[in-house]
Formats: C-alpha cells, sequence, structure tokens
C-alpha cells in the first residue's frame, strides 16, 4: 500500500493518558485530547504548532481519530508564533472556533504583536536567534472566542483553564483535578529552551519560561507557584517531553522555591524593567515592515525547528 501521511510513525501523537497525546512539531508541542475513539468533533487540539506544521498535525489529527476527524475547538495556552503557526490554515480548514484567553485576542485577531524578544538573556543559540523570531499578530477573526468566564474548557468536560501570566498576559494552563493532569503551556517548560543543544537533545529539565520572551518575571514566578501548588501527576509542557509524578512535583517546588535564582536571567529587557502585561504594540502604519521582518523570522525559525527535529 502506498505510504499516506497519517501512516508515518512521526505523525502519530505520543499517548500521555488514555485521553490525552501530544506531538512534537519542530520546536514545540501540540496536544490532542480525546480517547483515539472520540471522531469527528469529539476532540479538542490545545495550541497549533509553528509555521508549515499544518499538515503533520492533520496527519496526526487523522491517524489518531480517523480520516477526515476534526476538532470541536482548538484552545490556545497563548499566542506566540510557535503556539500559532498554523492556526489560521487549521482553523480554517476545519471551520473551527479559537478559544483563547481576553487578554491574548489581540494578538490573534491581528490588532497587536507582543513586546520584542530578548536575545540578551544568553542561555544559547535559541535565545541569541530571537531577535529574528515573529513577534505576530496572527488574524483567525471572528473564529477567535473568550474562554468561558466559569473557568470552564469548551470541549474537554473536567478541565479548567487557570490564569498563568508572566510568559504573555493571558497565558492559560489547563487543569483537571480528577487525575491532576496539566497543561501547562510555556509557564514552565521540560527542557532549557534558551539551548539549541538542550532542545535537539530534549534533556528532560523542568525549567522556567523560555527567558528570551518572557516579559515579566514576577508574574512568571507567581505563575510557576500557583501551578506547583496544584502538585500535578503528570505535565505535557510547550517544549519537552512530558513530566509525571515525584520527579515533576519535586521539579515544579524547586522551581518555584528558587525562581529567582534558576529562572530568572541574570540580566536582560526585562528583568530589572518588566513590560506591562497587557501592552502590547498595535499594528497600525508600520506594520507592513514588521510583517516582512516576521516573515523572515519565521523562515528562520522554521528551517533551525526543521534540522532539530530531523535529528
Amino acid at each position: 500500500m502506498p505510504a499516506t501521511p497519517e501512516s508515518d510513525p512521526r505523525n502519530h501523537p505520543v499517548p500521555v493518558l488514555p485521553d490525552l497525546a501530544f506531538l512534537r512539531t519542530a520546536l514545540v508541542n501540540v496536544v490532542f485530547y480525546g480517547a483515539p475513539d472520540a471522531g469527528d468533533r469529539g476532540w479538542v487540539l490545545v495550541d497549533a504548532g509553528m509555521v508549515g506544521a499544518a499538515g503533520r498535525i492533520v496527519a496526526a489529527a487523522e491517524a489518531r481519530y480517523g480520516a477526515g476527524a476534526r476538532p470541536s475547538a482548538i484552545v490556545l495556552t497563548h499566542g506566540h508564533f510557535d503556539h500559532v503557526g498554523a492556526l489560521v490554515t487549521l482553523a480554517e480548514r476545519w471551520e473551527v472556533p479559537v478559544y483563547a484567553h481576553a487578554l491574548e485576542r489581540p494578538y490573534v485577531t491581528g490588532h497587536a504583536r507582543y513586546a520584542a524578544p530578548d536575545p540578551t538573556v544568553g542561555g544559547g543559540a535559541m535565545a541569541a536567534l530571537s531577535f529574528l523570531y515573529p513577534r505576530g499578530p496572527v488574524d483567525v477573526g471572528t473564529r477567535a472566542r473568550p474562554l468561558p468566564d466559569d473557568g470552564g474548557v469548551p470541549g474537554m468536560p473536567g478541565w479548567r483553564w487557570v490564569h498563568t501570566p508572566g510568559h504573555t498576559a493571558g497565558h492559560v494552563s489547563l487543569f483537571r483535578d480528577a487525575d491532576r493532569a496539566l497543561i501547562a503551556g510555556d509557564a514552565f517548560v521540560n527542557v532549557k529552551q534558551e539551548s539549541a543543544t538542550a532542545v535537539l537533545a530534549q534533556t528532560p529539565e523542568i525549567h522556567g519560561p523560555p527567558a528570551y520572551y518572557t516579559p515579566d518575571w514576577n508574574a512568571a514566578r507567581r505563575s510557576v507557584e500557583a501551578l506547583a501548588a496544584l502538585e500535578p501527576a503528570v505535565a505535557v509542557t510547550g517544549h519537552g517531553v512530558p513530566a509525571r509524578g515525584g520527579k515533576l512535583q519535586n521539579g515544579l517546588r524547586a522551581l518555584a522555591q528558587s525562581f529567582e535564582r534558576v529562572a530568572v536571567p541574570r540580566h536582560g529587557r526585562y528583568v530589572r524593567h518588566p513590560r506591562p502585561l497587557g501592552v502590547g504594540e498595535s499594528v497600525g502604519g508600520g506594520a507592513r515592515s514588521g510583517l516582512r521582518l516576521g516573515v523572515f523570522g519565521a523562515a528562520v525559525g522554521v528551517a533551525t525547528g526543521v534540522w532539530l527535529g530531523r535529528r
């Protein structure tokens, strides 16, 4: 039989729990919620990976849920370029609503772009390259929806969203109390994301949010403390492999207790002068040149990610 994208084992989501799986798309993970027999409109995609990842995500969805299976929703932990790269393509293909915190809405509806990344934080090549990374926005138009005020997560019964700002103003993590499962986004990660060597090796390490794109370290610390207090049993983070059990809980507790020493860079644009959360740059007259830079940065990011992902 001829090979198809969904038959490629690299496009199969990796199970974490019976109803939870993840797929690494170059530099970043996307998460699939729903048992393998969930079928069309019976599952949810969390985050949307890098530019160019739409084909792999669709193939992974069909490998897990069947040919033509579409989600009931796409839920975003936040709107950074590596979490929304395939968002517009997937939302249009699947004709699906996109849920995000209200403070992230300007960045996914074409109205604002994030504060500039900070390549001076150190830590490795991924940080040094960050001046090239796109700042947004993307625009899903009327498909954008705010997360419910009651804390529920559309299409994910038993889960609740937890506001975890710092990395972005409207960053959220998703938590299920019944089994203490956590989808952390980039509130914390399980790899030293600033280092190309660590990213290449996927060396597990409970680590603060990617430093080059975190504008408010005080808020980031409080978010880590809030997640540590939940004592998650398993966590899928935006970067790195899933973490479980005592290693996760002890690592997250240690990160919260020593956050200033182990997570906050010694120097950087936002270390002593945090960017007020929710203050982005409006997309106005300078948007065209910003878009050109963003396209260039995306190309560099994708090329780096493809190179890493094939190793």
